[in-house]
C-alpha cells in the first residue's frame, strides 16, 4: 500500500483579518496573552492585514522600519503603536484588569 501524505498549507492569520473589528478582536485576544513578544508579533500580523505599503504611507514610519519595529525581535516605541493603531482605524484604550 502506498503512502498518502496530505498536503496542507501554512495558515496566515493576516488573510483572514477584514474589518477594523476583526483586528481589534485579534489584538485583544493577543493582549490577553499579557506577553509583549506576543503582542508586538499580533500587531506585526494586523499590519500585514491592512498592507505594509498602506501602513507606511498612513504612519509615516518606512515599510522597513515598521517591518522592524513589528518583527520577531521588534521593540516598538509607544509612538510607532500609536501610529499604527491609528492607521488601522482603532485607539488604545486600557481596562482594569479582573
Amino acid at each position: 500500500m502506498a503512502d498518502q501524505f496530505t498536503q496542507t498549507a501554512l495558515f496566515d492569520p493576516a488573510e483572514h483579518l477584514q474589518t477594523a473589528e476583526d483586528i481589534a478582536a485579534f489584538l485583544d485576544a493577543a493582549a490577553e496573552e499579557d506577553d509583549p513578544a506576543f503582542m508586538v508579533r499580533a500587531l506585526g500580523v494586523a499590519a500585514r492585514a491592512h498592507g505594509m505599503m498602506q501602513l507606511s504611507r498612513d504612519t509615516g514610519v518606512s515599510r522597513e522600519g515598521l517591518y522592524k519595529a513589528l518583527g520577531e525581535e521588534g521593540n516598538p516605541t509607544l509612538s510607532t503603536l500609536m501610529a499604527v493603531a491609528k492607521a488601522l482605524n482603532l485607539h488604545l484604550s486600557f481596562t482594569p484588569r479582573s
